[in-house]
């Protein structure tokens, strides 16, 4: 009687390694998996010797891109399987799982057990990472780095390149430093060019409001401006709130200054090259020189100190494209919004509900054109998404392109491997009557 091989295994005669295109596509059609043999075989003619190297992360990220989690999930189960019953056929072509990372991952049964979280893979006590695109080893007695190295092996013409990276969502303080300080000199030279601007404001007599749809519709509410910068204090509160909280704030506070001091920079640029007239016959704007440079100088220093809030007594005039107020309350909303679970329902409304608000007050106390709200709308939320978009994608992040045209960017996020978990903690360590009480 013939004996009946358990599914996955090569016949006696004929390795896994020397499969054919069509052997691996009878293979997946054995193991219920009919509907990718057309992307595997025929697209990126998957042979014996590449379905024994495949891994998780290979059919996660591109060229293969599998989105459905239960396909992914199940076919890196008949994967290891296959492996680990061929695991003799590994170590003769160099894959053993002291050699390679993903080859000791996939034949885990051979020392324990693999458990996965979502997020985090354990082994023995040791932290595996796997964020889809790469998995790591921040052990240093396993992976033979220092401490807080990483290791991260990725496939290549059929095999394993070692690249030794730094750990995963690494908080690099220093780097938030320094985005700190980016964001406080560009906010300062804001203020520089917003004094520059002032001086350049065109007569009402001769440049009367130009029309304005909502403007010209809705009748000017004199309180909504403040109005505006509470909903902006608030918002500001709630991120502030998340911030101290969350376990990767430095990565938040660094991607916050980072962007805003971005977007800052840039509305230098279109409040310098083009002077719109006054929106309002209410503001008493007029063109205003503070003499020499020392004057203007300390005209910034007291709209740096006051944050350019009228609620600390700032007046500005001339600094209209785009809305200032707008970036600043339309990208705590997005950062409160995107760094919050989304089971948190009521912060997402009430963040969203004060950013609409926000951006109504500031038009209906008739201190911005509406143009001037709706491209500070459109530039701070395209830039919040293709950043974290950059941030998110590994293969972009890393890309000749993005060091050229966000080399910002690309020097933030090196160390940055996926998305950054939403998980908190309690920042402070508990006083010492209370452990003692505890314990």
């Amino acid at each position: 009687m013939e004996q009946q091989l358990p599914s996955g295994m090569a016949p006696p005669e004929e390795s896994v390694s020397a499969w054919s295109c069509k052997q691996v596509a009878q293979w997946l059609q054995e193991e219920g998996f009919g509907e990718y043999v057309e992307l595997l075989c025929a697209q990126h003619r998957l042979d014996g010797l590449s379905l024994l190297a495949l891994t998780e992360a290979d059919l996660r990220g591109p060229p293969l891109g599998l989105t459905v989690l239960g396909d992914i999930k199940r076919l890196t189960i008949a994967l290891r399987r296959l492996q680990r019953q061929n695991q003799a056929q590994l170590e003769e072509l160099g894959l053993r799982p002291s050699d390679s990372l993903p080859a000791g991952l996939l034949l885990g049964a051979v020392r324990g057990d693999w458990s996965c979280d979502g997020a985090d893979r354990r082994y023995n006590g040791g932290d595996h990472l796997c964020n889809g695109t790469e998995l790591r080893l921040r052990n240093s007695d396993r992976s033979g780095c220092g401490s807080g190295a990483a290791v991260c092996h990725t496939h290549s013409n059929g095999r394993y390149r070692q690249q030794h990276l730094a750990g995963r969502l690494d908080p690099e303080v220093w780097k938030t430093v320094m985005s700190s300080i980016y964001v406080f000199l560009v906010f300062g030279f804001t203020s520089f060019v917003m004094v520059i601007v002032h001086e350049r404001v065109p007569d009402m007599r001769t440049y009367p409001p130009l029309p304005d749809i909502f403007l010209d519709s809705v009748p000017r509410i004199p309180w909504a401006f403040a109005m505006a910068e509470a909903c902006g204090l608030i918002l500001c509160y709630m991120f502030l709130l998340i911030l101290l909280l969350h376990k990767h704030r430095s990565i938040l506070f660094r991607r916050l200054c980072s962007l805003m001091g971005t977007v800052f920079l840039l509305r230098c640029c279109t409040m310098f090259v083009t002077s719109l007239s006054v929106p309002g016959q209410h503001l008493k704007c007029t063109s205003k020189s503070y003499g020499d440079t020392w004057g203007k100088i300390q005209r910034a220093l007291l709209i740096w100190s006051g944050f350019g809030m009228t609620l600390t007594g700032v007046q500005t005039c001339g600094d209209y494209m785009f809305s200032g107020h707008t970036v600043v309350i339309t990208m705590l909303n997005f950062f409160v919004t995107e760094y919050t679970p989304r089971s948190w329902n009521l912060i997402h409304t009430i963040s969203w509900v004060l950013n609409l608000f926000g951006i109504f007050f500031i038009l209906a106390a008739h201190e911005h054109y509406s143009i001037d709200v709706f491209i500070a709308f459109y530039i701070t939320t395209r830039l919040f998404l293709y950043y974290h978009t950059l941030a998110n994608t590994r293969a972009y992040q890393h890309s000749r392109r993005a060091r050229i045209w966000f080399p910002m960017f690309s020097f933030f996020e090196c160390n940055v491997n996926g998305p950054v978990p939403n998980q908190y903690h309690w920042p402070f360590n508990k006083p010492a009557f209370m452990k003692t009480l505890i314990g």
